[in-house]
C-alpha cells in the first residue's frame, strides 16, 4: 500500500499480494482463523452483556480486532510467550486458556488465577504498558538461557505515551532481546485520539531505537498473521525486536464504563464497520468456494454454545466477599489496615435492610 501498511487481503475479501510478505493458506487454515475470529466475537459479546446485567464488574470489549488478536497468536509456537494488556481476550483463546478464567477476573472472583507457564500467556495487566517491560525482561532471560523460543507484548496506542514502553523498546534494542512488540492502534486511547496522541504513525518509533518497525492492516487476519510470523523468526535467530503496529479499530467502547458517542463521530465507525476483520475473510471463503452457508451456521451455533456454557458457569460463581481485600495488603497485621477494615464493616453494614 502507498502508505506502507501491509494488507493481504482487501476489505472487499480480495486477495492482494505484497512483495515481502506471503502467507499460503490452506482452505482448512482459512476456516480455523474464521472460526477462531467468530468465537472471540461471540464471547467478547457475552462479557459486555454479563457487565450489563450486573455479573460482572467491568468489561473491556475486543470487538473489530479480532484479526489483530487471532492473527497474531496463531504465529506463535507452543514454546513462545505472550504477555497481554488487558483486552486480549482472543489471544487468550488462542492459547488454549478457557475463558471463563477471563470473567472470573472481572468478575472479581480472583486476581487472574491463571498459570501463566501452562499455556505460556501471562497475566492481564492493567497498569498501561508495564508488561512490556515484564515481556522484555523474560525474553532477556530467555536469551540468557540459550532457549530458542521469542516473547511478544500486547499494548494499545495509548500505552505508547507511557515511559514504561519507551523503556521497554531501548532495553529490547540495546539488549537485542527475542521480543514482538505489537501494538493494536485501535485508534482511541480511551477519549483521546491517536492524531493528538503522535505526531507520526506509531511503528516509525521503532527506528529511534534501532530496531524495525513496520504498520499492518490489523483488520486483516492473513497479513497480520504473515508479519507477526516474520518478527517472532527474527527474535529467534537473534536479531533483536521488532514494533509491529497493527493499524485497526476499537467498534465498541474502552470499557461498559465508557461512552464513546460522547468523542466520536458516528460516520466514523459505520466506516471502519465497512472493514469488519471477519467480514472480509466470510467474502474471501465464499468467493473461492472455501467456505458454505453449512460452516458458517456450524461455527454461530458453536458460538452459541459458548455462550450459553459461560453465562451459566458465571451465574454460578460467587459473590465475591470484601474481607479478601484487607488480607494481603501487607504480609503481616498492620494497624492502621485493620482499622480500615474496621471502618469499612461499620460501612457495609449500613445497608443491611431491617424485616
Amino acid at each position: 500500500m502507498s502508505d506502507g501498511t501491509v494488507r493481504l487481503l482487501t476489505p472487499e475479501g480480495v486477495r492482494v499480494e505484497h512483495p515481502e510478505y506471503t502467507l499460503d493458506a490452506t482452505p482448512e487454515e482459512l476456516r480455523s482463523l474464521y472460526r477462531d475470529m467468530a468465537l472471540a466475537r461471540r464471547f467478547d459479546a457475552e462479557g459486555v452483556t454479563l457487565q450489563r446485567q450486573g455479573e460482572l464488574g467491568l468489561w473491556p470489549s475486543l470487538l473489530g480486532q479480532e484479526a489483530a488478536q487471532v492473527g497474531s497468536v496463531r504465529a506463535l509456537r507452543d514454546d513462545d510467550h505472550a504477555f497481554p494488556s488487558y483486552r486480549e481476550h482472543a489471544v487468550a483463546m488462542g492459547r488454549g486458556l478457557d475463558p471463563l478464567a477471563l470473567m472470573r477476573l472481572f468478575r472479581g472472583v480472583d486476581n487472574g488465577d491463571w498459570d501463566p507457564q501452562e499455556h505460556h500467556f501471562h497475566l492481564y495487566t492493567l497498569v498501561i504498558g508495564s508488561q512490556t517491560l515484564h515481556a522484555t525482561g523474560y525474553a532477556m532471560g530467555l536469551a540468557k538461557k540459550g532457549a530458542e523460543s521469542a516473547v511478544v507484548a500486547y499494548f494499545g496506542d495509548g500505552a505508547t505515551a507511557q515511559g514504561d514502553v519507551s523503556e521497554a523498546f531501548n532495553f529490547a534494542a540495546v539488549y537485542g532481546a527475542p521480543v514482538v512488540f505489537f501494538c493494536q492502534n485501535n485508534q482511541w486511547a480511551i477519549s483521546e485520539s491517536n492524531e493528538r496522541q503522535s505526531r507520526v504513525p506509531l511503528y516509525r518509533r521503532a527506528q529511534g531505537f534501532g530496531f524495525p518497525g513496520v504498520r499492518v492492516d490489523g483488520n486483516d487476519v492473513l497479513a497480520t498473521l504473515a508479519v507477526t510470523r516474520r518478527a517472532l523468526e527474527r527474535a529467534r535467530q537473534g536479531e533483536g525486536p521488532t514494533l509491529i503496529e497493527a493499524f485497526t479499530y476499537r467498534m465498541g467502547a474502552h470499557t461498559t464504563s465508557d461512552d464513546p458517542s460522547r468523542y466520536r463521530d458516528a460516520a466514523e465507525v459505520e466506516s471502519w464497520r465497512a472493514k469488519d476483520p471477519l467480514l472480509r475473510l466470510e467474502r474471501l471463503l465464499r468467493a473461492e468456494g472455501a467456505a458454505d452457508d453449512a460452516f458458517f451456521a456450524e461455527t454461530e451455533a458453536a458460538g452459541d454454545v459458548l455462550a450459553t456454557r459461560v453465562r451459566t458457569a458465571v451465574r454460578a460463581l460467587p459473590v465475591p466477599g470484601t474481607d479478601h481485600l484487607f488480607d494481603h495488603v501487607y504480609a503481616e497485621s498492620h494497624a492502621l489496615v485493620d482499622e480500615e477494615r474496621a471502618a469499612f464493616d461499620v460501612y457495609q453494614a449500613s445497608f443491611v435492610q431491617e424485616v
